[in-house]
């Protein structure tokens, strides 16, 4: 018998079990994973670091290197 863990739905904290049997994981259904979805969009959620913005028509990206 294969065991498979549990894990707590970031939006509800309802419990998930990880497996092939749970499609939305780490989500406990549609609307759980609709509503993070949301979050993110609306910038409710954020990766804390540098404005990519800032600074980037002054340097040209590493890879493309001077142009010729």
């Amino acid at each position: 018998m294969t065991r498979h863990a549990m894990v707590s739905c970031p939006t509800c904290h309802a419990e998930v079990k990880w497996s092939e049997t749970s499609p939305w994981r780490p989500f406990c259904s549609a609307r759980c994973r609709a509503i993070d979805l949301g979050d993110w969009a609306s910038d409710r959620f954020v990766i804390s670091g540098s404005d990519l913005t800032d600074g980037a028509a002054e340097s040209p990206h590493p890879a493309n290197g001077p142009r010729q």
